[in-house]
């Protein structure tokens, strides 16, 4: 395979979160820009979102920093969204942030309208699939489109070499794949009357399904794959850790990692480890061909399904699909993250899930390093001791052997 010619660039990093504690771990661990749903026309309606009061702190937080903050607005709209999207529009403009994510032609004309000077960047739900798509965007003022998932690198490339230098290419390089095309899916509408498009897809895609005959009212047929059912629309999760340097070459702007609803422990694995990958490769490939093994390995301590290179590398075929299960891959479960330390040196954190005294705890450094200490007390924060975390968002005082640990340090375990 030929890759562009183009001059090798440092991709951005671009990482998904789902509140303000997320957003804060997203830039410690690694991001170059984050992206977040606001409490209106993004499509994660389910999710706990962002209040103004929160995305402004966040984006002063990441601008502190030297970070960037995108915000989704990619809701397919109807006549009466619009009004409401442009007194949105208005009142974002005066938090700053550095991007609009838009599907919607509507919305984008009236985002144009409201804040002349932000960028806007184009959706994968508009389904950006050609060159000639690319420089319909960039012609009405986008700054950069966000690439099909149904896109191979070679059509990246073409694309590539086929639109302004100046214009930006995303591509989602990690995280759940959709079954429908970039997103169109009528499922959720269906089955429950919620609709993905705008922002309230209940994943039927994650279902178990038989086939029902007709003239056998009530009797199931089910599709087997085994003994279980199948899962016939279950997608694998995209996974591309071995193929950092293909994707540099192909001229790809911004890596974009999926998962606004997942844990602060998924967005610090995948963030920090594509961090490295990416660092390493633009310092020498061989050292990131050495240390290959160790993000695969990273990369497994966070939930997921089994992994797939998607369309990457060509047309998906059945091995893309998982038939027999809809569960995850769980092999480290989160802890907590680090609030304050005091000057005993004990840790006060809200615990995520239950660990016992003499646990041996994993705490992620941003830096890429992991220590591991054993738990040698837990205490509630009215001093009473106590052999184990049972109770979720318990707020907790925990000492642990002597490690090098700071605020804002992500915890993990090893699930038993």
């Amino acid at each position: 395979m030929e890759f562009s010619n183009r001059k090798k660039r440092a991709p951005e990093l671009l990482v998904p979160a789902g509140s303000l504690d997320v957003l804060k771990t997203a830039v410690n661990y690694g991001a170059d820009a984050v992206y977040i749903g606001g409490e209106a026309f993004g499509l994660r309606a389910k999710a706990k979102n962002f209040s103004f009061e929160d995305m402004a702190e966040g984006i002063s937080y990441a601008h502190e920093r030297g970070k960037r903050v995108f915000v989704t607005a990619n809701i397919l709209a109807h006549n009466d969204d619009l009004e409401e999207a442009g007194r949105y529009f208005r009142r974002l403009g005066q938090i700053s942030p550095d991007a609009l994510i838009i599907s919607d032609p509507g919305m984008f004309m009236t985002a144009r309208k409201e804040l002349k000077d932000i960028e806007i960047h184009v959706s994968t739900q508009a389904n950006n699939t050609n060159y000639a798509t690319y420089n319909f965007w960039w012609q009405l003022g986008a700054k950069r489109v966000v690439c099909a998932r149904e896109l191979s690198l070679d059509e990246i490339m073409y694309i590539r070499n086929n639109i302004p230098q100046e214009m930006e290419i995303e591509a989602f390089i990690h995280g759940a794949m959709c079954m429908a095309y970039s997103g169109r899916c009528l499922l959720s509408n269906y089955f429950t009357g919620r609709d993905a498009n705008r922002g309230e897809c209940t994943h039927p895609c994650r279902w178990k399904y038989s086939v029902v005959e007709e003239t056998r009212p009530g009797e199931v047929l089910p599709v087997y794959e085994n003994e279980r059912g199948t899962y016939i629309f279950n997608s694998k999760d995209l996974c591309m850790i071995e193929h950092i340097p293909q994707l540099i070459a192909a001229g790809i702007d911004s890596f974009k990692i999926e998962g606004r609803m997942k844990t602060a422990l998924y967005v610090a694995t995948v963030a920090r480890t594509y961090r490295n990958a990416i660092d390493d490769c633009l310092k020498d490939e061989k050292i990131y061909k050495k240390n290959l093994e160790h993000y695969k390995s990273e990369i497994g301590k966070c939930t997921y399904r089994e992994f797939t290179t998607g369309f990457f590398f060509g047309k998906s075929d059945k091995d893309t699909q998982i038939y027999d299960s809809n569960t995850y891959v769980q092999n480290y479960i989160y802890i907590g993250t680090v609030d304050n330390i005091d000057k005993d040196g004990k840790l006060y954190f809200e615990q995520k899930n239950r660990f016992f005294r003499g646990d041996i705890l994993e705490i992620m450094k941003t830096d890429g390093r992991n220590e591991s200490a054993a738990v040698i007390s837990i205490s509630d924060t009215e001093g009473n001791f106590q052999e184990s975390a049972p109770h979720p968002k318990q707020r907790l005082i925990v000492e642990l052997e002597s490690c090098d640990i700071s605020p804002g340090d992500v915890i993990r375990m090893k699930a038993k």
